[in-house]
């Protein structure tokens, strides 16, 4: 990251253990469903509705892939793009715990488990945070852990 860039709303120190903040409600459609199970999860318990109801989730579903997608899509509106964020190492522990449905819509709760500096990259921090996505009926549809790293603001100060 450059030092000329503009001063970002969220950085590493903007992350303490025990913070929850929820975001996002975000419809799922089903045509953006349809075309992204056909390009990258064509299983029909995505595509067919016939195949969908007679399959273990009892109707079509839309991918977990793009639930995944449509949750990170909500995390960079929420803070990901106003932030000093580096990337992330991975995720861990993704459920799928019920399907998502056409027609739902999505909220994330987001709470951070656990902060620390690099010790091979002190311009960056790491924060694990856990993810809870639910639908518009209150029930978990998903979830999932995961590092970020982000810009330390003291770096920025020092160079």
């Amino acid at each position: 990251m450059s030092t000329d860039s503009p001063a970002k709303t969220y950085a590493f120190e903007d992350f303490t253990v025990g913070q929850v903040r929820e975001f996002g409600s975000r419809l799922v459609d089903r045509e953006e469903g349809l075309a992204f199970a056909a390009a990258y999860d064509p299983q029909p318990l995505h595509l067919d509705e016939a195949a969908a109801d007679a399959s273990v989730l009892g109707g079509l579903s839309i991918s977990g892939w793009q639930t995944c997608a449509l949750v990170m899509r909500m995390m960079c509106d929420a803070y990901l793009l106003d932030s000093t964020s580096q990337g992330s190492p991975g995720i861990d522990n993704l459920r799928w715990l019920k399907p998502v449905r056409p027609g739902d819509t999505l909220r994330v709760r987001m709470s951070v488990l656990e902060t620390k500096a690099s010790r091979s990259r002190p311009q960056i921090g790491l924060v694990r945070s856990a993810w809870e996505v639910f639908n518009q009926k209150d029930e978990q549809v998903m979830s999932m852990e995961g590092w970020g790293m982000f810009g330390r603001r003291e770096s920025r100060s020092e160079s």
